[in-house]
């Protein structure tokens, strides 16, 4: 993203998302905040969310598959976040934000949702909210980060994000704008939550000889929000067994689309593309990971 402006992919995802309430498709995340949030009508909606997609090399049926992705990968967030509370967790960190609109919906009394974001697109997000009537819930913390200017422990910190207990992080449609080394870092901060954390993640696999694939690196590239890093599944894995996670589920976006559309199995695309991680860390307290147990 560029200094002083919102991430135009954040905007083009919730665009994406907010098209799926209306589309003539089956509904995979029923979201009625998903619209009102980006101030469009319905057909502001769909002109401006293709025009959008366009943008960054997607034609009809891959516009389609992107959105269903999307619906299909927050839908599985929401119900690691319900297991959880339902297990007692009450902290559940939303890191890049940009309009979700789960801290909106939040049906949990006591949980508290924090959002992490660079202070621009955070400022977006408040515009949006109000310009939209959305009155922001007492159970939401906003937690502005640059990582320029500060880390994310320090951001959670102020925010009063309790270290010691358990908690959930959402980190979807970052991973690949990272470096690995930023990627390492923000896991390592996950890991160490003293208490059990769960995470759900998503990352892409790395580009294949297909051209059209190819021609959405170069055209996210071209907007200035490039994708920096990709992995294998077994790569992923294996990084995030190093920094002590496990109980790691690993799917890719054509199966878990087709698991909510009640399809017996994905049809073609074999590993490529995006996956959706959900992974468990025991904690610092565990012996031998990052400090004696306690």
């Amino acid at each position: 993203m560029k200094v002083g402006e919102p991430s135009r992919t954040a905007l083009a995802t919730a665009f994406s998302r907010a098209y799926h309430q209306i589309a003539p498709e089956p509904r995979i995340l029923v979201d009625p905040v998903a619209v009102r949030i980006t101030g469009a009508s319905p057909k502001e909606l769909i002109d401006r969310a293709t025009a959008i997609l366009n943008e960054v090399g997607m034609d009809p049926m891959l516009q389609r598959r992107r959105r269903m992705f999307l619906a299909a990968r927050s839908r599985f967030a929401e119900e690691t976040i319900a297991t959880a509370v339902a297990e007692g967790i009450q902290q559940v960190v939303i890191l890049g934000a940009g309009l979700d609109t789960f801290a909106y919906r939040n049906p949990y009394d006591g949980v508290r949702v924090f959002e992490v974001d660079h202070p621009d697109t955070q400022a977006w997000k408040r515009e949006r909210l109000a310009a939209a009537g959305i009155d922001i819930p007492d159970s939401l913390t906003f937690a502005p980060v640059d990582f320029e200017s500060r880390t994310l422990d320090e951001g959670l910190s102020t925010a009063g994000f309790d270290r010691g207990q358990p908690a959930v992080f959402v980190w979807l449609g970052v991973v690949m704008y990272l470096t690995k080394d930023a990627i390492v870092t923000i896991l390592e901060f996950i890991a160490g939550q003293s208490a059990s954390t769960r995470v759900v993640i998503d990352y892409l696999y790395p580009p294949t000889s297909d051209t059209s694939q190819q021609a959405r690196v170069d055209r996210v590239a071209a907007i200035g929000e490039p994708w920096l890093s990709f992995f294998t599944a077994e790569e992923f894995a294996d990084q995030l067994r190093a920094l002590g996670f496990d109980q790691i589920e690993d799917h890719t976006g054509a199966v878990l689309v087709d698991r909510y559309l009640e399809r017996p199995a994905p049809s073609t695309g074999g590993e490529a593309g995006p996956h959706v991680v959900r992974a468990v860390s025991l904690g610092s307290k565990r012996e031998g990971h990052y400090g004696p147990a306690s």
